[in-house]
Protein backbone atom coordinates (compact mmCIF):
# COMPACT_ATOMS: atom_id res chain seq x y z
CA UNK A 1 0.00 0.00 0.00
CA UNK A 2 0.93 3.07 -0.92
CA UNK A 3 0.68 6.15 1.49
CA UNK A 4 -0.40 8.35 -0.97
CA UNK A 5 -3.53 5.99 -1.25
CA UNK A 6 -5.79 8.25 0.53
CA UNK A 7 -8.78 6.18 -0.29
CA UNK A 8 -6.95 2.87 1.75
CA UNK A 9 -5.98 5.01 4.73
CA UNK A 10 -9.84 7.00 5.11
CA UNK A 11 -11.99 3.95 5.65
CA UNK A 12 -9.45 3.47 8.70
CA UNK A 13 -9.39 6.94 10.43
CA UNK A 14 -12.81 7.16 12.10
CA UNK A 15 -11.75 3.73 13.98
CA UNK A 16 -8.20 5.55 15.15
CA UNK A 17 -8.92 8.72 15.51
CA UNK A 18 -7.96 9.67 19.00
CA UNK A 19 -6.98 6.26 20.53
CA UNK A 20 -3.87 5.71 21.30
CA UNK A 21 -0.86 3.54 19.58
CA UNK A 22 2.30 2.13 21.66
CA UNK A 23 5.26 1.49 19.47
CA UNK A 24 8.17 -0.16 20.93
CA UNK A 25 11.34 0.38 19.01
CA UNK A 26 14.07 -1.83 19.35
CA UNK A 27 17.48 0.39 20.45
CA UNK A 28 18.75 -1.11 16.81
CA UNK A 29 16.22 0.69 14.78
CA UNK A 30 16.78 3.90 16.07
CA UNK A 31 20.21 3.95 14.98
CA UNK A 32 18.74 2.46 11.39
CA UNK A 33 19.37 3.94 8.09
CA UNK A 34 15.24 3.80 7.80
CA UNK A 35 14.69 6.03 11.03
CA UNK A 36 14.09 8.89 9.22
CA UNK A 37 11.47 7.34 7.13
CA UNK A 38 9.71 5.73 10.31
CA UNK A 39 9.27 9.32 12.24
CA UNK A 40 7.52 10.44 8.55
CA UNK A 41 5.19 7.88 9.59
CA UNK A 42 4.78 8.87 12.79
CA UNK A 43 3.73 12.38 11.72
CA UNK A 44 1.31 10.94 9.28
CA UNK A 45 -0.26 9.03 12.43
CA UNK A 46 -0.16 12.28 14.44
CA UNK A 47 -2.15 14.13 11.70
CA UNK A 48 -4.54 11.97 11.71
CA UNK A 49 -4.93 12.73 15.42
CA UNK A 50 -3.79 8.94 16.51
CA UNK A 51 -1.77 9.66 19.78
CA UNK A 52 1.50 7.62 20.15
CA UNK A 53 3.55 6.68 22.59
CA UNK A 54 7.01 6.01 22.05
CA UNK A 55 9.21 2.50 24.06
CA UNK A 56 12.54 2.79 22.80
CA UNK A 57 15.22 -0.25 23.85
CA UNK A 58 18.85 -0.06 24.48
CA UNK A 59 19.99 -3.49 23.90
CA UNK A 60 22.62 -2.98 20.56
CA UNK A 61 23.84 0.66 22.10
CA UNK A 62 25.01 -1.04 25.56
CA UNK A 63 26.58 -3.33 23.62
CA UNK A 64 28.42 -1.32 21.38
CA UNK A 65 29.08 0.75 24.76
CA UNK A 66 30.44 -2.29 26.48
CA UNK A 67 32.91 -2.76 23.54
CA UNK A 68 34.24 0.93 23.32
CA UNK A 69 34.74 1.19 27.03
CA UNK A 70 36.46 -2.29 27.21
CA UNK A 71 33.42 -3.15 30.12
CA UNK A 72 32.17 -6.30 30.77
CA UNK A 73 28.60 -5.97 30.93
CA UNK A 74 26.23 -8.60 32.93
CA UNK A 75 22.83 -7.49 30.71
CA UNK A 76 22.01 -5.90 27.47
CA UNK A 77 18.24 -5.73 27.55
CA UNK A 78 17.16 -5.33 30.93
CA UNK A 79 16.13 -9.19 31.55
CA UNK A 80 19.13 -10.55 33.13
CA UNK A 81 20.97 -9.17 36.24
CA UNK A 82 22.31 -5.41 36.07
CA UNK A 83 25.48 -4.72 37.82
CA UNK A 84 26.24 -0.80 38.44
CA UNK A 85 28.35 -0.95 35.67
CA UNK A 86 26.03 -2.03 33.29
CA UNK A 87 23.40 0.12 35.02
CA UNK A 88 25.92 3.37 34.47
CA UNK A 89 26.16 1.93 30.56
CA UNK A 90 22.47 1.70 30.14
CA UNK A 91 21.85 5.48 31.65
CA UNK A 92 24.31 6.71 28.78
CA UNK A 93 22.87 4.91 26.08
CA UNK A 94 19.30 5.22 26.71
CA UNK A 95 19.51 9.20 27.23
CA UNK A 96 21.57 9.21 23.91
CA UNK A 97 19.13 7.23 22.14
CA UNK A 98 15.94 9.24 23.94
CA UNK A 99 18.01 12.90 22.45
CA UNK A 100 18.14 11.23 19.24
CA UNK A 101 14.27 9.99 19.44
CA UNK A 102 14.04 13.82 20.11
CA UNK A 103 15.41 15.10 17.89
CA UNK A 104 13.97 13.38 14.71
CA UNK A 105 10.89 14.27 15.94
CA UNK A 106 11.54 18.19 16.18
CA UNK A 107 12.60 17.65 12.41
CA UNK A 108 9.25 16.41 11.51
CA UNK A 109 7.82 19.50 13.31
CA UNK A 110 6.30 17.10 16.37
CA UNK A 111 6.84 17.78 19.95
CA UNK A 112 7.82 15.34 22.41
CA UNK A 113 8.93 14.73 25.88
CA UNK A 114 10.70 12.54 27.96
CA UNK A 115 9.23 11.33 31.38
CA UNK A 116 9.48 9.27 34.22
CA UNK A 117 6.36 7.95 34.44
CA UNK A 118 7.86 4.71 34.59
CA UNK A 119 7.67 4.03 38.44
CA UNK A 120 9.55 0.96 39.09
CA UNK A 121 10.84 -1.59 41.98
CA UNK A 122 13.67 -3.50 42.13
CA UNK A 123 13.46 -7.28 40.41
CA UNK A 124 15.10 -8.33 43.24
CA UNK A 125 16.33 -12.38 43.88
CA UNK A 126 15.00 -14.59 42.01
CA UNK A 127 16.38 -18.49 41.89
CA UNK A 128 18.64 -17.35 44.99
CA UNK A 129 20.34 -14.46 42.30
CA UNK A 130 19.75 -10.92 43.44
CA UNK A 131 19.54 -8.78 40.42
CA UNK A 132 20.45 -5.97 41.48
CA UNK A 133 19.92 -2.79 39.23
CA UNK A 134 17.45 -4.73 37.05
CA UNK A 135 13.78 -3.10 38.01
CA UNK A 136 10.08 -4.36 36.91
CA UNK A 137 7.20 -1.75 36.27
CA UNK A 138 5.39 -1.53 39.40
CA UNK A 139 2.92 1.09 37.93
CA UNK A 140 2.54 4.05 35.08
CA UNK A 141 1.43 7.46 35.84
CA UNK A 142 -1.27 7.53 33.91
CA UNK A 143 -2.76 10.81 34.74
CA UNK A 144 0.63 12.44 33.79
CA UNK A 145 0.33 10.41 30.21
CA UNK A 146 -3.39 11.20 29.61
CA UNK A 147 -2.69 15.20 29.95
CA UNK A 148 0.54 15.06 27.41
CA UNK A 149 -1.38 13.34 24.96
CA UNK A 150 -4.32 15.60 25.32
CA UNK A 151 -2.03 17.99 24.69
CA UNK A 152 -0.94 16.49 21.66
CA UNK A 153 2.78 15.88 22.80
CA UNK A 154 4.37 12.40 21.96
CA UNK A 155 5.95 10.99 25.02
CA UNK A 156 9.07 9.31 24.38
CA UNK A 157 9.73 6.17 27.17
CA UNK A 158 13.39 4.93 27.66
CA UNK A 159 14.43 1.24 29.03
CA UNK A 160 14.26 2.48 32.65
CA UNK A 161 12.37 2.93 35.37
CA UNK A 162 12.43 5.04 38.89
CA UNK A 163 11.38 4.53 42.39
CA UNK A 164 10.24 6.78 45.19
CA UNK A 165 13.78 7.23 46.48
CA UNK A 166 15.00 8.38 43.29
CA UNK A 167 16.93 5.72 41.93
CA UNK A 168 17.27 4.51 38.08
CA UNK A 169 16.47 0.66 36.89
CA UNK A 170 17.25 -0.84 33.95
CA UNK A 171 13.58 -2.14 32.58
CA UNK A 172 13.13 -4.71 30.03
CA UNK A 173 11.70 -2.16 26.97
CA UNK A 174 9.05 -4.69 26.03
CA UNK A 175 7.91 -5.04 29.92
CA UNK A 176 7.65 -0.81 29.49
CA UNK A 177 5.70 -1.02 26.02
CA UNK A 178 2.81 -4.04 27.86
CA UNK A 179 2.38 -1.71 30.46
CA UNK A 180 1.86 1.46 28.93
CA UNK A 181 -0.71 -0.40 26.58
CA UNK A 182 -2.32 -1.63 29.43
CA UNK A 183 -2.51 0.78 31.66
CA UNK A 184 -3.32 3.60 28.59
CA UNK A 185 -5.98 1.17 27.33
CA UNK A 186 -3.67 1.49 23.72
CA UNK A 187 -5.98 -0.03 20.37
CA UNK A 188 -2.55 -1.40 19.09
CA UNK A 189 1.11 -2.19 20.74
CA UNK A 190 3.74 -2.45 17.81
CA UNK A 191 6.77 -3.39 18.36
CA UNK A 192 9.21 -2.64 15.41
CA UNK A 193 12.24 -4.71 15.15
CA UNK A 194 14.87 -5.75 12.44
CA UNK A 195 12.54 -8.66 12.06
CA UNK A 196 9.92 -9.05 9.51
CA UNK A 197 7.79 -10.38 11.83
CA UNK A 198 6.93 -13.48 13.93
CA UNK A 199 8.47 -16.93 12.47
CA UNK A 200 7.82 -20.48 13.39
CA UNK A 201 9.93 -22.92 11.69
CA UNK A 202 10.65 -19.87 9.47
CA UNK A 203 7.92 -19.33 7.63
CA UNK A 204 6.22 -15.61 8.83
CA UNK A 205 2.84 -16.12 10.74
CA UNK A 206 0.85 -12.73 8.90
CA UNK A 207 -1.99 -13.35 11.86
CA UNK A 208 -2.72 -16.04 14.95
CA UNK A 209 -5.16 -15.56 17.78
CA UNK A 210 -3.50 -14.84 21.03
CA UNK A 211 -4.61 -18.78 22.19
CA UNK A 212 -2.55 -19.94 19.56
CA UNK A 213 0.23 -18.11 19.95
CA UNK A 214 0.06 -19.54 23.92
CA UNK A 215 -0.28 -23.04 22.62
CA UNK A 216 3.01 -22.43 20.78
CA UNK A 217 4.89 -21.07 23.21
CA UNK A 218 3.36 -23.22 25.57
CA UNK A 219 4.02 -26.62 23.90
CA UNK A 220 6.46 -25.54 21.00
CA UNK A 221 8.57 -22.67 21.76
CA UNK A 222 10.92 -23.96 20.01
CA UNK A 223 9.65 -23.39 16.31
CA UNK A 224 9.89 -19.74 17.03
CA UNK A 225 13.29 -17.80 16.57
CA UNK A 226 14.38 -17.14 20.69
CA UNK A 227 15.20 -13.56 19.65
CA UNK A 228 11.61 -13.30 19.29
CA UNK A 229 10.31 -14.99 22.58
CA UNK A 230 10.10 -12.25 24.57
CA UNK A 231 8.19 -9.94 21.94
CA UNK A 232 5.74 -13.28 21.43
CA UNK A 233 5.20 -13.64 25.49
CA UNK A 234 4.83 -9.85 25.88
CA UNK A 235 2.06 -10.04 22.72
CA UNK A 236 -0.21 -12.74 24.67
CA UNK A 237 0.67 -11.08 27.77
CA UNK A 238 -0.81 -7.94 26.40
CA UNK A 239 -3.83 -9.31 24.34
CA UNK A 240 -4.55 -10.95 27.65
CA UNK A 241 -4.64 -7.97 29.43
CA UNK A 242 -6.95 -6.00 27.12
CA UNK A 243 -4.97 -4.93 23.99
CA UNK A 244 -7.37 -5.85 20.77
CA UNK A 245 -3.92 -5.53 18.93
CA UNK A 246 -0.62 -6.07 18.71
CA UNK A 247 1.55 -6.43 15.92
CA UNK A 248 5.34 -7.43 15.22
CA UNK A 249 6.96 -5.95 12.05
CA UNK A 250 10.38 -4.69 10.53
CA UNK A 251 11.25 -1.23 11.57
CA UNK A 252 13.42 -1.55 8.33
CA UNK A 253 10.81 -0.96 5.77
CA UNK A 254 10.46 2.12 3.79
CA UNK A 255 6.59 3.07 4.55
CA UNK A 256 6.38 -0.63 6.28
CA UNK A 257 4.71 1.60 9.88
CA UNK A 258 1.71 2.87 7.76
CA UNK A 259 1.62 -0.37 5.46
CA UNK A 260 0.60 -2.52 8.70
CA UNK A 261 -2.01 -0.37 10.12
CA UNK A 262 -3.54 1.17 6.65
CA UNK A 263 -4.01 -2.23 4.85
CA UNK A 264 -5.65 -5.58 5.35
CA UNK A 265 -2.68 -7.80 4.60
CA UNK A 266 0.12 -5.50 6.44
CA UNK A 267 3.41 -6.53 6.41
CA UNK A 268 4.46 -8.19 9.71
CA UNK A 269 2.53 -10.31 12.07
CA UNK A 270 -0.50 -9.49 14.01
CA UNK A 271 -1.45 -11.18 17.13
CA UNK A 272 -5.37 -10.51 17.77
CA UNK A 273 -7.33 -10.76 21.37
CA UNK A 274 -11.00 -11.25 19.82
CA UNK A 275 -12.54 -12.46 16.65
CA UNK A 276 -10.52 -11.26 13.78
CA UNK A 277 -12.26 -12.39 10.87
CA UNK A 278 -16.40 -13.12 9.88
CA UNK A 279 -18.18 -13.77 7.11
CA UNK A 280 -21.53 -12.00 6.67
CA UNK A 281 -24.09 -11.66 4.25
CA UNK A 282 -23.87 -8.54 1.72
CA UNK A 283 -25.74 -5.60 1.59
CA UNK A 284 -27.08 -3.34 -1.12
CA UNK A 285 -24.03 -0.79 -0.02
CA UNK A 286 -21.64 -3.81 -0.77
CA UNK A 287 -22.46 -3.56 -4.58
CA UNK A 288 -19.38 -1.09 -5.23
CA UNK A 289 -16.90 -3.21 -2.86
CA UNK A 290 -17.89 -6.22 -4.40
CA UNK A 291 -16.85 -4.79 -7.80
CA UNK A 292 -14.16 -3.74 -6.48
CA UNK A 293 -12.69 -6.74 -5.32
CA UNK A 294 -12.89 -9.15 -8.19
CA UNK A 295 -12.59 -6.44 -10.79
CA UNK A 296 -9.27 -8.10 -11.98
CA UNK A 297 -10.96 -11.66 -11.34
CA UNK A 298 -13.78 -11.08 -13.84
CA UNK A 299 -11.81 -9.10 -16.01
CA UNK A 300 -9.29 -12.20 -16.34
CA UNK A 301 -12.39 -14.25 -16.89
CA UNK A 302 -11.58 -16.23 -13.89
CA UNK A 303 -15.28 -15.21 -12.66
CA UNK A 304 -17.94 -14.96 -14.58
CA UNK A 305 -18.42 -10.93 -15.34
CA UNK A 306 -21.34 -9.41 -13.51
CA UNK A 307 -23.17 -5.71 -14.44
CA UNK A 308 -23.85 -3.53 -11.03
CA UNK A 309 -27.41 -4.37 -11.69
CA UNK A 310 -27.19 -8.51 -11.08
CA UNK A 311 -25.03 -7.55 -7.95
CA UNK A 312 -27.94 -5.30 -6.72
CA UNK A 313 -30.72 -8.08 -7.75
CA UNK A 314 -29.14 -10.77 -5.74
CA UNK A 315 -27.15 -8.98 -3.12
CA UNK A 316 -28.92 -11.44 -0.67
CA UNK A 317 -27.49 -14.44 -2.46
CA UNK A 318 -23.82 -12.44 -1.78
CA UNK A 319 -21.81 -13.59 1.17
CA UNK A 320 -18.46 -11.24 2.06
CA UNK A 321 -15.24 -12.64 3.77
CA UNK A 322 -14.04 -10.16 6.42
CA UNK A 323 -10.49 -8.61 8.26
CA UNK A 324 -11.16 -6.84 10.67
CA UNK A 325 -13.98 -5.39 9.07
CA UNK A 326 -12.59 -5.16 5.31
CA UNK A 327 -13.31 -7.67 2.42
CA UNK A 328 -10.85 -9.60 0.94
CA UNK A 329 -13.05 -12.60 -0.09
CA UNK A 330 -16.77 -13.11 -1.57
CA UNK A 331 -18.68 -16.37 -2.88
CA UNK A 332 -22.36 -17.05 -3.59
CA UNK A 333 -24.90 -19.20 -3.12
CA UNK A 334 -28.07 -18.79 -5.59
CA UNK A 335 -31.00 -21.67 -4.96
CA UNK A 336 -33.27 -23.59 -7.14
CA UNK A 337 -35.90 -23.72 -5.17
CA UNK A 338 -38.01 -26.06 -7.29
CA UNK A 339 -35.29 -28.68 -7.93
CA UNK A 340 -34.10 -28.50 -4.19
CA UNK A 341 -30.66 -27.49 -5.07
CA UNK A 342 -27.44 -24.42 -4.34
CA UNK A 343 -25.17 -23.42 -6.56
CA UNK A 344 -21.79 -22.20 -5.05
CA UNK A 345 -20.85 -18.99 -6.98
CA UNK A 346 -18.35 -16.26 -7.30
CA UNK A 347 -16.00 -17.45 -5.04
CA UNK A 348 -13.04 -15.58 -5.09
CA UNK A 349 -10.37 -14.68 -2.15
CA UNK A 350 -7.68 -11.73 -2.58
CA UNK A 351 -3.97 -12.83 -3.94
CA UNK A 352 -2.72 -10.99 -0.89
CA UNK A 353 -4.87 -13.36 1.00
CA UNK A 354 -4.20 -16.36 -0.70
CA UNK A 355 -3.25 -20.05 0.65
CA UNK A 356 -4.76 -18.76 4.61
CA UNK A 357 -7.43 -21.62 4.28
CA UNK A 358 -10.14 -18.41 3.32
CA UNK A 359 -10.98 -20.51 0.18
CA UNK A 360 -11.99 -23.67 2.15
CA UNK A 361 -13.55 -21.36 5.30
CA UNK A 362 -15.98 -20.16 2.35
CA UNK A 363 -16.84 -23.40 0.45
CA UNK A 364 -17.74 -24.74 4.35
CA UNK A 365 -19.86 -21.79 4.85
CA UNK A 366 -22.16 -21.67 1.77
CA UNK A 367 -22.24 -25.87 1.87
CA UNK A 368 -23.19 -24.61 5.51
CA UNK A 369 -26.11 -22.36 4.81
CA UNK A 370 -27.25 -24.61 1.94
CA UNK A 371 -27.59 -27.37 4.37
CA UNK A 372 -29.92 -25.21 6.54
CA UNK A 373 -32.00 -24.56 4.01
CA UNK A 374 -32.58 -28.03 2.97
CA UNK A 375 -31.08 -28.84 -0.18
CA UNK A 376 -30.34 -31.52 -1.58
CA UNK A 377 -27.05 -31.04 -4.02
CA UNK A 378 -24.94 -28.27 -4.21
CA UNK A 379 -23.25 -27.54 -7.76
CA UNK A 380 -20.27 -25.27 -8.97
CA UNK A 381 -19.13 -24.10 -11.99
CA UNK A 382 -15.84 -23.56 -12.75
CA UNK A 383 -12.78 -23.42 -15.38
CA UNK A 384 -9.99 -23.19 -14.02
CA UNK A 385 -10.50 -24.08 -10.32
CA UNK A 386 -12.40 -27.45 -10.89
CA UNK A 387 -9.55 -29.30 -8.99
CA UNK A 388 -9.66 -27.27 -5.95
CA UNK A 389 -13.51 -27.39 -5.44
CA UNK A 390 -12.47 -31.56 -6.04
CA UNK A 391 -9.54 -31.38 -3.74
CA UNK A 392 -10.71 -28.81 -1.08
CA UNK A 393 -14.21 -29.02 -1.44
CA UNK A 394 -15.31 -32.90 -1.70
CA UNK A 395 -16.82 -32.01 -5.18
CA UNK A 396 -17.27 -34.50 -7.62
CA UNK A 397 -17.24 -34.08 -11.13
CA UNK A 398 -20.80 -34.12 -12.90
CA UNK A 399 -22.12 -32.85 -16.37
CA UNK A 400 -24.63 -30.56 -17.68
CA UNK A 401 -27.32 -32.53 -16.90
CA UNK A 402 -26.84 -32.37 -13.48
CA UNK A 403 -27.78 -28.64 -13.92
CA UNK A 404 -30.94 -27.23 -13.39
CA UNK A 405 -33.16 -26.09 -15.75
CA UNK A 406 -32.82 -22.73 -15.41
CA UNK A 407 -28.90 -22.73 -15.05
CA UNK A 408 -28.88 -25.15 -17.95
CA UNK A 409 -29.85 -22.07 -20.33
CA UNK A 410 -27.45 -19.74 -19.17
CA UNK A 411 -24.36 -22.43 -19.08
CA UNK A 412 -24.88 -23.35 -23.28
CA UNK A 413 -25.45 -19.76 -23.87
CA UNK A 414 -22.09 -18.87 -21.78
CA UNK A 415 -19.68 -20.25 -24.48
CA UNK A 416 -17.50 -20.95 -21.14
CA UNK A 417 -17.33 -24.68 -21.27
CA UNK A 418 -17.07 -24.59 -17.30
CA UNK A 419 -17.03 -28.08 -15.56
CA UNK A 420 -19.55 -28.68 -14.00
CA UNK A 421 -19.09 -30.22 -10.28
CA UNK A 422 -21.50 -31.64 -7.70
CA UNK A 423 -21.62 -32.67 -3.77
CA UNK A 424 -24.78 -34.61 -2.07
CA UNK A 425 -26.01 -32.83 0.77
CA UNK A 426 -27.59 -35.91 1.83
Amino acid sequence: MKPTDLRGILRYIPRFREKTFVLALDGAIVTDDNFPNLLLDIAVLRSLNIRIVLVHGAARQIADLAVERGVVASDFDGAGITDAATLQLSLTAANRLTHEILEGLSANDLRAVSTNAIIAHPLGILGGVDHLFTGKVERVDVEMLQSLLAQGLVPVMPPLGFDGEGKTYRVNSDAIALALAEQLKAAKLIFLTSAIGLMRDGQLLHQIAVSELKQLLTFNSGSLPSTQLSKARHAVAACEAGVPRVHLISGEVDEGLLAEVFSNEGIGTLVYANEYTQIRRALKKDVRTLITLTKNSMAAAELVKRTRASFEKQIGDYFLYEIDKNPVGCVALHVYPEQNVGELAFLFVNPSHENQGIGRKLITYVETKARELGLEKLITLSTQAFTYFEQKGGFSVGTPDDLPPLRRERYDASGRNSKVLIKKLR
